[in-house]
C-alpha cells in the first residue's frame, strides 16, 4: 500500500501542498465574502441570510453572489435592509418558477397497431 507511484515529477508532498493551497484559497474567499456581506447588509438582513444558509446553503450562496455583483457594480445605495433582501428572494423565486413553467414537455402517444393484444 505504501508503494503508490505518482506521475513523474509529482510527489505525495506536492499533492498535499496543492490541497492545502486550495483549502486556504477557499477559506480566504469565504472570509472575503463574509466581510463584504457584513459591510453591505444591515444586521437584520445578515441574520436572515445566515438562517437561509442553515436551510439552503446553495440558495444563500446565490443571494450572496447577486448582492456582491450589485455592490461591485454600484447598484446598491447604502446597506441592504431585511425588506430588500426579502424582495430579492421573492424575485429569485419568481424567476425560477417562470423558468420551470417555460420548460417544454414532450408527450409520447403510442400508436395502436392492427395486431395489438389490447383490442380483445
Amino acid at each position: 500500500m505504501d508503494n503508490i507511484q505518482l506521475p513523474q515529477g509529482l510527489s505525495q508532498q506536492q499533492g498535499g501542498q496543492n490541497n492545502g493551497e486550495e483549502e486556504s484559497k477557499r477559506r480566504a474567499e469565504d472570509e472575503m465574502r463574509r466581510d463584504m456581506m457584513a459591510t453591505v447588509l444591515d444586521p437584520a438582513a445578515r441574520e436572515r441570510l445566515s438562517r437561509i444558509a442553515l436551510v439552503s446553503p446553495e440558495r444563500s450562496r446565490q443571494v450572496e453572489t447577486i448582492i456582491a455583483r450589485m455592490a461591485q457594480s454600484g447598484q446598491l445605495r447604502g446597506r441592504v435592509s431585511e425588506e430588500q433582501l426579502i424582495e430579492l428572494l421573492d424575485q429569485m423565486e419568481n424567476s425560477q418558477s417562470q423558468a420551470a413553467a417555460k420548460k417544454t414537455t414532450i408527450v409520447y402517444q403510442r400508436r395502436r397497431d392492427f395486431d395489438d393484444d389490447d383490442d380483445f
